[in-house]
């Protein structure tokens, strides 16, 4: 009888441990999908800054010589990392040369961040120059620093003030409604 009372005593402790971090897991997904329908709040995809973060402080010069830094922006911009020889990047070029082309305000509100040495950049620099500014940065580069990428491609979508509004892996994803 006594070994029967400390079973049932048992089970039931872990059956209310049980209870517990099944109602832990429902309030921590409540959370999150109250997050997601809020327009993702600070859900970005690993390894990318997410809405509402602020990127590092950048200097750097344009392929066209035009100094271009975080405090020097104006409105919003679209800002896209690539590399040459990155499969994904190549896949991913003619949609973001898409959303460079329909972005309000023209290539002045889009930098395209190419990592790589010059001579491997040109068909890529040549292909997104006449739908943006283009950057020239070596891999982990002030610029990869200051938008902490560590995996190509990557897409932001940035406030004057440098606040990133969106965050994506894939041209498509990232909100260019906050462009409007």
């Amino acid at each position: 009888m006594t070994y029967l009372l400390a079973a049932v005593l048992l089970l039931s402790l872990v059956t209310a441990l049980n209870l517990l971090l099944t109602l832990g897991v429902i309030r921590r997904l409540r959370t999150h999908t109250a997050m997601l329908a809020a327009g993702g709040g600070t859900v970005a995809p690993p390894g990318l800054i997410p809405a509402g973060e602020r990127v590092g402080g950048f200097t750097a010069t344009t392929v066209d010589g035009e100094p271009v830094s975080r405090d020097v922006l104006t409105g919003d911009t679209v800002v896209a990392f690539m590399k040459p020889g990155c499969p994904p990047c190549e896949e991913n070029l003619p949609a973001f040369l898409q959303l460079a082309g329909d972005t309000p305000g023209g290539r002045h509100r889009v930098l395209a961040v190419v990592a790589g040495a010059a001579a491997e950049a040109a068909p890529m620099v040549a292909q997104l120059g006449p739908v943006s500014q283009v950057l020239l940065d070596p891999e982990d580069g002030p610029m990869a620093r200051a938008f902490e990428v560590s995996g190509y491609p990557a897409y932001y979508v940035i406030g004057e003030t440098g606040v990133v509004r969106s965050s994506a892996y894939r041209p498509q994803q990232i909100q260019i409604a906050a462009l409007a």
